[in-house]
Parts: structure tokens; C-alpha cells; sequence
């Protein structure tokens, strides 16, 4: 791999990592496009510049990971009930991820299947963004929360058990690429009665526990492949990952406050329709 290609990898994990378009649909693609093969070695490439994604997500709402660190510690009941909350989130993709890697890979990671997600999820989003569930919260609240960099949270985090598992059943979703772990999780927040503004972040702090397994599942299980690419590349795709996705989730945030999520709807339409253009044209082969 070269080093510009480690780069526009990471420059287009991180900023669509955390917003609802899909990273892993958009990896793909761009894989295709600057002629690198699909295989083991290049997926789990995908997975592991992640790395600077979460890193991103880690600054960024630092407080919120503080105060779950505490209730870890015992020292901070609300952030005990966070963790549990993103722990329950969790588990479900967990295992059916476990369970089901090969199999996904096998029958999932091909370019009509990303179509077809992404449009099922533009579909989504403009359907939910009829009601009232998707409306922005107002502009002109402040509260703590929040990190330096990022908008700061008006509202208390404290997702209850039930809500906490719907989301992360919903989550099982995004194991297809092109669904994004970012739109079904998100969605699933307010539909079960979060604020979107609550439904965004717990997704973003989700990500954070989700991303990092899978990220060192996928270096324990394809080491050698990365290994073999040299550490040049994952530096610089991670490195690269991390800037972007700090620009990505500061615009992301501010984004949501004012506008919702009908912008997304047509990323992920126009992402599905120009790439089967190109499959059907022949630039792009669906394996």
C-alpha cells in the first residue's frame, strides 16, 4: 500500500466513521476505486485505522469517558449507570459479530449489498424525519457535559436498561456494511425516547466501545496481514483518521443542532446511486 493511500483511507474513515453514511461502505468502495484487492489484509487494514477515530471520540467528550471511568471506580453513580448502559448497547453486536464474522464477510461485503443499505437507510431517515422525533434541540442551550472542541451536552446522559438494549439490538444492524452503526443507533435512541441530541452522543460513546473491539479482534485475528503492510500505512491511516474525525464529529454536532439529519438522507442516496452507476458501467466490480 502507499502512503497516499493510507491516507485517503484515513481521511475517509474518520470523517464518515461517526457520521450516518456508513465507513465501512465507504472504505470499500474507495478501496475499489484506487485498485487495492479485497481480502483479509486490506478489511482488517479498514478495522484498525479506526483507531484514530475512537481517539478522537476520546478527546472530544473526554468528560462523558471521565465520569464513566469514576462510576467504574465506584466513585460516581451516574456514570456507573452510563457504563452499564453502554456495556448492555454493547453486547449484542458483540456476539453476533463473533459468532457471524466470516459469514458477514463472505455474503455482505460485496458493493450491491452497500447499495442496497445505503439506500435503505436514506429511505430511513427520510420517513423518521417526518415526525417530530428527528427535530433539532435549540441552539441556545448550554450545559456541562460536553468536551473543549465539541458543543457542550444540555442534558443528563442516563439511557435506562431497556433503551440502552434496544439500541444495541438495533446496532446488530450495522454489521451489514453500508447500514451504519452511527444512523441505526441513533435512530434507535430516539425512537425508544432519547433527545437526538442525547441519541447522537450515546451513539458516539457507544462507537467508542464497539470500534475498539472490533479494531483489536481484527489485529489479533489478521496480525500477519498487517504486519505485512508495514507500520507506515496504519500510522498514517490512523493519524490520518483521527484529524478528520475531529472535524467530522465537531461539524457533526453542531450540524444536528440546527439542521437534523435530512443532509445524510441524500449522502446516502446519491453514495448508492453513483456507485451502481459505476457497477453497472463496469468500473466497479461487485466482489
Amino acid at each position: 500500500m502507499e502512503w497516499w493511500q493510507a491516507l485517503i483511507l484515513g481521511v475517509v474513515e474518520g470523517i464518515t466513521e461517526f457520521l450516518p453514511v456508513s465507513s465501512t461502505g465507504h472504505l470499500l468502495v474507495v478501496q475499489r476505486l484506487l485498485g487495492l484487492e479485497a481480502n483479509d489484509g486490506s478489511n482488517a487494514y479498514a478495522i484498525c485505522i479506526q483507531a484514530g477515530a475512537i481517539a478522537a471520540v476520546l478527546g472530544l467528550y473526554r468528560l462523558r469517558v471521565r465520569q464513566a471511568a469514576l462510576g467504574l471506580a465506584g466513585r460516581d453513580p451516574k456514570g456507573a449507570r452510563l457504563l452499564q448502559a453502554l456495556l448492555v448497547a454493547f453486547l449484542p453486536a458483540a456476539l453476533v459479530g463473533v459468532l457471524f464474522d466470516d459469514t458477514i464477510e463472505q455474503h455482505l461485503f460485496g458493493l450491491w449489498p452497500i447499495v442496497a443499505a445505503w439506500t435503505v437507510g436514506g429511505i430511513a431517515i427520510v420517513g423518521v424525519s417526518r415526525t417530530t422525533l428527528l427535530r433539532p434541540p435549540p441552539v441556545e442551550q448550554e450545559g456541562e457535559g460536553g468536551a473543549a472542541g465539541a458543543p457542550p451536552s444540555p442534558f443528563e446522559l442516563d439511557p435506562t436498561t431497556r433503551q440502552a438494549l434496544v439500541i444495541g439490538l438495533a446496532q446488530v444492524l450495522a454489521l451489514w456494511p453500508g447500514t451504519s452503526r452511527s444512523l441505526v443507533t441513533i435512530l434507535a435512541g430516539v425512537l425508544v425516547g432519547l433527545p437526538l441530541a442525547a441519541a447522537v452522543e450515546f451513539s458516539f460513546l457507544l462507537g467508542v466501545l464497539t470500534l475498539g473491539a472490533a479494531t483489536a479482534y481484527k489485529a489479533l485475528q489478521h496480525g500477519d496481514a498487517i504486519l505485512a503492510l508495514g507500520p507506515g500505512p496504519v500510522v498514517l491511516g490512523a493519524a490520518a483518521a483521527w484529524l478528520s474525525a475531529v472535524v467530522a464529529v465537531r461539524w457533526m454536532v453542531e450540524h444536528l443542532r440546527r439542521r437534523g439529519l435530512g443532509l445524510f438522507a441524500a449522502w446516502r442516496l446519491g453514495a448508492a446511486a453513483l456507485v451502481a452507476g459505476l457497477l453497472l458501467a463496469g468500473v466497479l466490480q461487485p466482489t
